[in-house]
Formats: structure tokens, sequence, C-alpha cells
């Protein structure tokens, strides 16, 4: 395996974030922020608690997966679909370098790029509301493959879009209608029997399900359950990436 190969992929992406910092780290905590602010405020006055836990405190994993997901795909789509956009993918597959390379040097920059500002958001959290932490194995396995597993979303997105509109299509109309109805800011327990039935349906229950239950240990699903679906997410976004690898699939559109 080239590691030096990885490496450069991965450094020049990490590098792109520094440059824009503004627009990669401090806008997204603005906006948790805001999410504290407005949610706290005009919601928790009236929910007190939820299974429990303060509502300001119970909302604080989904804000975290809202966050990690759009991060994640953005970074994960925006990394490949740039070099396609400029023409510079050629020289990425002239190089020596094998498609796995490529994959794990964009991916994995994507990857960071999301647990760093995920793991800010935490903290910053820690400034409005009291934050435990049950489960810290468990959170931060729940952190790193939906990490994974979204960013590799992203990738195959950034291969797909033919267009600007197109890259941006499923991380702003999709992703956060999902995440919004995905008990992100509710228990789906709280919902008559016919939506609790609709809700199980939406894949991103299962990811801020777990995730919460790794914070405080209550869930709208069974752990065990959240975990094997986030698996079967990540297996099915590999298998895809390496048809797409495979047939050579719109990587010199």
């Amino acid at each position: 395996m080239n590691v030096e190969a990885i490496k450069s992929i991965y450094f020049f992406e990490m590098a792109r974030t520094r440059r824009t910092l503004l627009q990669s780290v401090i806008s997204p905590v603005i906006s948790t922020s805001l999410y504290f602010i407005v949610f706290g405020a005009a919601v928790g006055s009236r929910i007190q608690e939820v299974e429990g836990v303060s509502y300001g405190a119970f909302i604080t994993p989904g804000l975290i997966m809202l966050t990690l997901l759009g991060q994640c795909i953005s970074n994960g789509s925006f990394g490949i679909y740039f070099p396609k956009f400029t023409g510079t993918i050629y020289e990425v597959l002239s190089a020596p370098v094998a498609m796995t390379e490529i994959l794990l040097g964009y991916v994995g920059a994507a990857a960071t790029k999301g647990m760093i500002i995920g793991f800010i958001i935490l903290l910053t959290a820690n400034l409005f509301v009291d934050v435990r932490i049950e489960h810290p194995f468990m959170m931060v396995l729940f952190f790193l493959l939906t990490a994974i597993t979204f960013s590799l979303f992203g990738f195959m997105i950034g291969i797909w879009a033919g267009n600007f509109e197109q890259l941006n299509l499923i991380p702003m109309l999709v992703v956060p209608p999902l995440t919004f109805l995905g008990g992100s800011f509710y228990s789906v327990n709280m919902l008559p029997p016919f939506w609790q039935g609709v809700s199980h349906l939406n894949p991103v229950l299962y990811l801020v399900s777990g995730f919460r239950w790794s914070f405080y240990g209550i869930a709208d699903v069974n752990p065990a359950i959240s975990l094997a679906m986030i698996t079967v997410f990540l297996a099915i976004c590999l298998g895809t990436l390496a048809w797409i690898f495979k047939t050579g699939y719109r990587l010199r559109n």
C-alpha cells in the first residue's frame, strides 16, 4: 500500500479546512449554539424533561449527529467532486495510486474533519447544558462508524454529481429533514402509534437513538439494532464503491 499517497491526499484535504476555518469550523459551531439558545429557551421552557433528562441535554446528541452527517457528506462529496470539476482528477488517476488509496485519503480526511467539529460541538454543549456520557466506548464507536459511513456516502455523491446543484441536492434537501424527523429534538415515543411506525422507516432514527443511548442510557430503538443498522449502511457504501471502482463509473467525467 502506498502510504505516502494516502498521506498526501489526506493532508491536502485537511489543509483546505485550515484555509477555510470560518466556513468549515466556526460556522457550524455558531449554528449549533443558536439551536441550543432557541430550542433551549423556547421549547425547553415548556418541556422540562424528556425521559428523565433535561430537554437541552436530550437534544445534544441529535444536534451533534445533525452536524456530523452534514459535515461528513459535504466534505466527502466536495473533496472528490472538485478535482473532477477542475480536471485535476486525471493527475490523480494517472499516478501510481490505487483506488483504495484514493478512497482512504479523501474519506479519511472527510471523517476526521466531521469528527473534529462534532467534538468541538460536544465541548460547546457543556457551556449550555449538563452533558454526561454513560457509555463512552459506545459513544466513540457510534461516532466513528457514522463519520466513516457518511463520508463514504458523500464520496459517492461527489462521484455521481455532474454539477454543483446535484452536489448539494442530497446534503441540503434530503439529510436535514431526515435528521429533524429522526428524533433529534424529541422522542418518537411521544408520537401517536401510526407516526411512530413511520419514524422507524427513517434510517437516521437509528443513528440518533443509538448515539443518545451512549450518552444517557435511553433510546427509542434497541442499541444493538442501531449498531447493526449503521454496520449495514457501511457495508452498502463499501459495496457500492467497490462497484464504482471496478467499472470506473463517472470517475473521468
